[in-house]
Protein backbone atom coordinates (compact mmCIF):
# COMPACT_ATOMS: atom_id res chain seq x y z
CA UNK A 1 0.00 0.00 0.00
CA UNK A 2 1.33 3.16 -0.91
CA UNK A 3 1.98 6.04 1.82
CA UNK A 4 -0.30 7.97 -0.10
CA UNK A 5 -3.60 5.77 0.01
CA UNK A 6 -5.98 6.44 2.94
CA UNK A 7 -6.81 3.53 5.06
CA UNK A 8 -9.82 0.91 4.51
CA UNK A 9 -12.92 1.69 5.95
CA UNK A 10 -14.76 0.29 8.83
CA UNK A 11 -18.95 0.45 8.46
CA UNK A 12 -21.02 1.72 11.20
CA UNK A 13 -23.89 0.51 12.99
CA UNK A 14 -27.41 0.14 11.08
CA UNK A 15 -31.01 2.31 11.83
CA UNK A 16 -33.75 1.35 10.24
CA UNK A 17 -37.21 3.41 10.07
CA UNK A 18 -40.28 0.93 10.00
CA UNK A 19 -44.42 1.53 9.93
CA UNK A 20 -47.04 -0.95 9.45
CA UNK A 21 -46.20 -1.39 5.35
CA UNK A 22 -45.33 -4.29 3.50
CA UNK A 23 -42.03 -1.79 1.91
CA UNK A 24 -41.06 -1.24 5.83
CA UNK A 25 -40.82 -4.47 6.56
CA UNK A 26 -38.94 -5.23 3.60
CA UNK A 27 -36.22 -2.75 4.45
CA UNK A 28 -35.77 -3.91 8.12
CA UNK A 29 -35.31 -7.53 6.46
CA UNK A 30 -32.92 -5.70 4.33
CA UNK A 31 -31.28 -3.66 6.93
CA UNK A 32 -30.88 -6.63 9.71
CA UNK A 33 -28.97 -8.39 6.87
CA UNK A 34 -26.85 -5.75 6.40
CA UNK A 35 -26.04 -5.24 10.11
CA UNK A 36 -25.30 -9.68 10.25
CA UNK A 37 -23.17 -8.99 7.25
CA UNK A 38 -21.16 -5.89 8.97
CA UNK A 39 -21.31 -7.85 12.22
CA UNK A 40 -23.12 -4.55 13.54
CA UNK A 41 -25.93 -3.70 15.68
CA UNK A 42 -29.18 -2.89 14.40
CA UNK A 43 -31.81 -0.51 16.14
CA UNK A 44 -35.30 -0.07 14.76
CA UNK A 45 -37.12 3.10 15.22
CA UNK A 46 -41.10 4.14 14.96
CA UNK A 47 -41.45 8.18 14.21
CA UNK A 48 -44.71 8.46 16.27
CA UNK A 49 -44.71 12.20 15.36
CA UNK A 50 -46.18 12.80 18.82
CA UNK A 51 -44.42 16.55 19.60
CA UNK A 52 -45.97 17.75 16.64
CA UNK A 53 -49.40 16.36 17.12
CA UNK A 54 -49.70 16.97 20.71
CA UNK A 55 -51.19 20.18 20.72
CA UNK A 56 -54.37 19.08 18.41
CA UNK A 57 -54.45 15.29 19.85
CA UNK A 58 -56.36 13.71 22.93
CA UNK A 59 -54.18 12.09 25.68
CA UNK A 60 -56.05 8.72 24.77
CA UNK A 61 -54.96 8.89 20.86
CA UNK A 62 -51.61 9.40 21.54
CA UNK A 63 -51.33 6.67 24.33
CA UNK A 64 -52.77 4.63 21.28
CA UNK A 65 -50.14 5.63 18.94
CA UNK A 66 -47.33 4.70 21.89
CA UNK A 67 -49.27 1.16 22.16
CA UNK A 68 -49.30 0.76 18.50
CA UNK A 69 -46.37 1.78 17.89
CA UNK A 70 -44.74 -0.75 20.66
CA UNK A 71 -46.80 -3.69 19.15
CA UNK A 72 -45.12 -3.11 15.90
CA UNK A 73 -41.39 -2.50 17.09
CA UNK A 74 -41.88 -5.71 19.24
CA UNK A 75 -43.59 -7.99 15.85
CA UNK A 76 -40.51 -6.50 13.91
CA UNK A 77 -37.95 -7.59 16.15
CA UNK A 78 -39.29 -10.89 16.41
CA UNK A 79 -39.36 -11.27 12.50
CA UNK A 80 -35.69 -9.91 12.36
CA UNK A 81 -34.61 -12.15 15.52
CA UNK A 82 -36.16 -15.16 13.94
CA UNK A 83 -33.75 -14.94 10.74
CA UNK A 84 -30.89 -13.45 12.40
CA UNK A 85 -30.86 -15.18 16.00
CA UNK A 86 -27.50 -13.53 17.25
CA UNK A 87 -28.03 -10.31 15.90
CA UNK A 88 -28.12 -7.56 18.63
CA UNK A 89 -31.46 -5.30 18.12
CA UNK A 90 -32.92 -2.54 19.71
CA UNK A 91 -36.27 -1.07 19.89
CA UNK A 92 -36.56 2.66 19.29
CA UNK A 93 -40.19 4.60 19.38
CA UNK A 94 -39.38 8.40 18.83
CA UNK A 95 -41.46 11.28 19.74
CA UNK A 96 -40.58 13.40 16.59
CA UNK A 97 -41.42 12.98 13.11
CA UNK A 98 -39.51 10.29 11.00
CA UNK A 99 -36.54 12.11 9.02
CA UNK A 100 -35.52 13.65 12.48
CA UNK A 101 -36.05 10.20 14.47
CA UNK A 102 -33.98 8.63 11.97
CA UNK A 103 -30.93 11.12 11.86
CA UNK A 104 -31.02 11.28 15.82
CA UNK A 105 -30.88 7.27 16.26
CA UNK A 106 -27.90 7.51 13.44
CA UNK A 107 -25.64 9.81 14.56
CA UNK A 108 -22.77 10.72 12.97
CA UNK A 109 -21.48 7.18 11.73
CA UNK A 110 -24.80 5.13 11.56
CA UNK A 111 -26.18 4.08 7.85
CA UNK A 112 -30.30 4.81 7.68
CA UNK A 113 -32.32 2.22 6.06
CA UNK A 114 -35.57 3.11 4.80
CA UNK A 115 -38.54 1.39 2.36
CA UNK A 116 -39.39 2.79 -0.60
CA UNK A 117 -43.59 4.10 0.78
CA UNK A 118 -44.37 4.72 4.64
CA UNK A 119 -48.00 4.41 6.53
CA UNK A 120 -48.55 4.86 9.90
CA UNK A 121 -46.31 6.54 12.44
CA UNK A 122 -44.42 7.63 9.05
CA UNK A 123 -47.98 9.20 8.46
CA UNK A 124 -48.58 8.09 4.71
CA UNK A 125 -46.06 9.17 3.05
CA UNK A 126 -45.71 9.03 -0.71
CA UNK A 127 -43.43 7.23 -2.99
CA UNK A 128 -39.84 7.52 -1.70
CA UNK A 129 -40.26 10.84 0.40
CA UNK A 130 -38.74 9.59 3.73
CA UNK A 131 -35.67 8.27 1.89
CA UNK A 132 -35.89 11.55 -0.22
CA UNK A 133 -36.33 13.37 3.20
CA UNK A 134 -33.64 11.36 4.93
CA UNK A 135 -31.35 11.57 1.88
CA UNK A 136 -31.48 15.06 1.19
CA UNK A 137 -30.70 16.51 5.00
CA UNK A 138 -28.69 14.00 5.94
CA UNK A 139 -24.94 13.12 7.38
CA UNK A 140 -24.94 9.73 7.07
CA UNK A 141 -25.44 7.48 4.47
CA UNK A 142 -28.83 6.78 3.91
CA UNK A 143 -30.20 3.62 2.11
CA UNK A 144 -33.69 3.20 0.41
CA UNK A 145 -34.64 -0.34 0.04
CA UNK A 146 -36.48 -0.97 -3.51
CA UNK A 147 -36.91 -3.80 -6.13
CA UNK A 148 -38.42 -7.26 -5.75
CA UNK A 149 -37.19 -8.78 -1.43
CA UNK A 150 -36.51 -12.20 -3.35
CA UNK A 151 -34.64 -11.07 -6.69
CA UNK A 152 -31.97 -13.53 -7.28
CA UNK A 153 -28.02 -12.31 -5.45
CA UNK A 154 -26.08 -11.04 -8.60
CA UNK A 155 -23.21 -10.70 -6.28
CA UNK A 156 -22.29 -7.06 -7.82
CA UNK A 157 -22.43 -3.65 -6.02
CA UNK A 158 -22.10 -0.86 -7.92
CA UNK A 159 -21.04 2.77 -7.97
CA UNK A 160 -22.20 5.56 -9.84
CA UNK A 161 -19.00 7.44 -10.25
CA UNK A 162 -18.44 11.12 -11.87
CA UNK A 163 -14.97 11.63 -11.47
CA UNK A 164 -11.68 10.91 -9.02
CA UNK A 165 -12.83 13.16 -6.49
CA UNK A 166 -14.83 10.49 -5.66
CA UNK A 167 -12.23 8.40 -3.81
CA UNK A 168 -13.35 9.20 -0.38
CA UNK A 169 -17.01 7.74 -0.83
CA UNK A 170 -15.84 5.36 -3.33
CA UNK A 171 -14.11 3.45 -0.74
CA UNK A 172 -17.55 2.87 1.61
CA UNK A 173 -18.90 1.34 -1.87
CA UNK A 174 -15.85 -0.69 -1.37
CA UNK A 175 -16.93 -1.74 2.00
CA UNK A 176 -20.23 -2.64 1.45
CA UNK A 177 -18.91 -4.92 -2.12
CA UNK A 178 -16.40 -6.57 0.61
CA UNK A 179 -18.92 -7.48 3.14
CA UNK A 180 -21.58 -8.64 0.47
CA UNK A 181 -18.89 -10.49 -0.74
CA UNK A 182 -19.79 -9.05 -3.92
CA UNK A 183 -17.33 -7.78 -6.87
CA UNK A 184 -17.49 -3.94 -7.35
CA UNK A 185 -18.75 -2.06 -10.52
CA UNK A 186 -17.52 1.00 -11.38
CA UNK A 187 -20.19 2.81 -13.28
CA UNK A 188 -19.30 6.55 -15.16
CA UNK A 189 -22.01 7.51 -17.24
CA UNK A 190 -21.22 10.29 -20.17
CA UNK A 191 -24.38 12.58 -21.41
CA UNK A 192 -24.30 13.50 -24.87
CA UNK A 193 -26.62 15.32 -25.07
CA UNK A 194 -24.88 18.24 -22.73
CA UNK A 195 -22.15 18.61 -25.87
CA UNK A 196 -25.57 19.44 -28.42
CA UNK A 197 -24.70 23.17 -29.40
CA UNK A 198 -21.38 23.56 -27.56
CA UNK A 199 -19.10 21.80 -30.28
CA UNK A 200 -19.01 22.09 -33.36
CA UNK A 201 -17.13 18.77 -34.14
CA UNK A 202 -19.54 17.26 -31.40
CA UNK A 203 -18.69 13.40 -32.15
CA UNK A 204 -15.19 13.99 -31.43
CA UNK A 205 -15.26 16.12 -28.66
CA UNK A 206 -18.20 13.39 -26.84
CA UNK A 207 -15.40 10.58 -27.63
CA UNK A 208 -12.61 12.59 -26.29
CA UNK A 209 -14.55 13.16 -22.86
CA UNK A 210 -15.25 9.64 -23.34
CA UNK A 211 -12.14 8.38 -23.40
CA UNK A 212 -10.52 10.71 -20.29
CA UNK A 213 -13.54 9.53 -18.19
CA UNK A 214 -11.90 5.80 -19.36
CA UNK A 215 -8.45 6.58 -18.20
CA UNK A 216 -9.97 8.73 -14.67
CA UNK A 217 -12.18 5.11 -14.01
CA UNK A 218 -9.63 3.34 -14.46
CA UNK A 219 -7.28 5.35 -12.47
CA UNK A 220 -9.75 5.26 -9.26
CA UNK A 221 -10.38 1.34 -9.87
CA UNK A 222 -6.76 0.82 -9.39
CA UNK A 223 -6.18 3.19 -6.30
CA UNK A 224 -9.51 0.92 -5.00
CA UNK A 225 -7.52 -2.42 -5.79
CA UNK A 226 -4.49 -1.39 -3.59
CA UNK A 227 -6.66 -1.06 -0.93
CA UNK A 228 -8.51 -4.31 -1.37
CA UNK A 229 -6.19 -6.24 -2.99
CA UNK A 230 -8.89 -9.37 -2.30
CA UNK A 231 -11.65 -7.44 -4.12
CA UNK A 232 -12.65 -8.24 -7.74
CA UNK A 233 -13.27 -4.87 -9.13
CA UNK A 234 -14.33 -3.46 -12.31
CA UNK A 235 -15.11 -0.65 -14.35
CA UNK A 236 -17.32 0.43 -17.36
CA UNK A 237 -17.69 4.07 -19.43
CA UNK A 238 -21.26 4.33 -21.21
CA UNK A 239 -22.85 6.71 -23.42
CA UNK A 240 -26.30 7.55 -23.73
CA UNK A 241 -28.90 10.73 -23.61
CA UNK A 242 -30.01 10.03 -20.27
CA UNK A 243 -27.66 9.51 -17.19
CA UNK A 244 -30.91 8.51 -14.68
CA UNK A 245 -31.78 5.95 -17.57
CA UNK A 246 -28.73 4.25 -18.15
CA UNK A 247 -28.23 4.19 -13.90
CA UNK A 248 -31.87 3.11 -13.39
CA UNK A 249 -31.25 -0.17 -16.08
CA UNK A 250 -27.83 -0.91 -14.41
CA UNK A 251 -29.92 -1.23 -11.00
CA UNK A 252 -31.61 -4.59 -12.11
CA UNK A 253 -28.24 -6.27 -12.80
CA UNK A 254 -26.67 -5.41 -9.09
CA UNK A 255 -27.20 -6.18 -5.52
CA UNK A 256 -26.87 -2.37 -4.75
CA UNK A 257 -26.34 1.13 -6.07
CA UNK A 258 -24.04 3.28 -4.18
CA UNK A 259 -23.60 6.99 -5.14
CA UNK A 260 -22.48 10.21 -3.77
CA UNK A 261 -25.05 12.62 -3.47
CA UNK A 262 -25.04 16.03 -5.06
CA UNK A 263 -26.90 18.14 -3.00
CA UNK A 264 -29.05 21.40 -4.93
CA UNK A 265 -30.46 24.56 -2.62
CA UNK A 266 -34.06 24.64 -2.98
CA UNK A 267 -36.10 26.99 -1.50
CA UNK A 268 -35.52 27.15 2.47
CA UNK A 269 -33.57 23.51 2.46
CA UNK A 270 -31.32 21.15 0.87
CA UNK A 271 -33.22 18.63 -2.27
CA UNK A 272 -31.67 16.23 -3.95
CA UNK A 273 -30.93 16.12 -7.77
CA UNK A 274 -32.72 14.28 -10.45
CA UNK A 275 -30.13 11.52 -10.83
CA UNK A 276 -30.54 10.14 -7.36
CA UNK A 277 -34.45 11.34 -7.37
CA UNK A 278 -34.73 9.01 -10.30
CA UNK A 279 -33.07 6.47 -8.62
CA UNK A 280 -34.88 6.65 -5.60
CA UNK A 281 -37.90 6.45 -7.44
CA UNK A 282 -37.41 3.85 -10.38
CA UNK A 283 -34.62 1.83 -9.02
CA UNK A 284 -34.77 -2.03 -9.23
CA UNK A 285 -32.61 -2.65 -6.42
CA UNK A 286 -31.54 -0.89 -3.17
CA UNK A 287 -30.01 2.52 -3.84
CA UNK A 288 -27.24 3.97 -1.14
CA UNK A 289 -26.69 7.88 -0.84
CA UNK A 290 -23.62 9.05 0.43
CA UNK A 291 -23.71 12.87 1.64
CA UNK A 292 -20.79 15.84 0.55
CA UNK A 293 -18.19 15.26 2.70
CA UNK A 294 -19.05 11.54 4.76
CA UNK A 295 -15.61 9.86 5.97
CA UNK A 296 -16.42 6.60 6.88
CA UNK A 297 -14.50 5.33 10.15
CA UNK A 298 -11.11 3.71 9.30
CA UNK A 299 -10.39 -0.07 10.43
CA UNK A 300 -9.41 -0.28 14.27
CA UNK A 301 -10.61 3.31 14.90
CA UNK A 302 -14.00 3.85 17.63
Amino acid sequence: MTSDLPDPVELGPVVVGVDASPQARAAALWAAAEADLRGRPLTVVHGTDIDGRSVLTSAETIQALRDTARDLLDDTADAVREKYPDLTVTKEISREDAVTSLHAAAGDRGTIVVGSRGLGGFAALTLGSVGLGVAARTAVPVTVVRGEPDRPRTGVVTAAVNSTSDLDWLLIAAAEARVHQASLRLLSVTNVLAYVGRFTTMLDTVGEITEEKVHETAAVADRIRKLYPDLTVTHDVETGTSVPGILVEATALTDLLVMGARNRVLGSGAALGRVTHALLHHGHCPVQIIPPGYAATADGDS
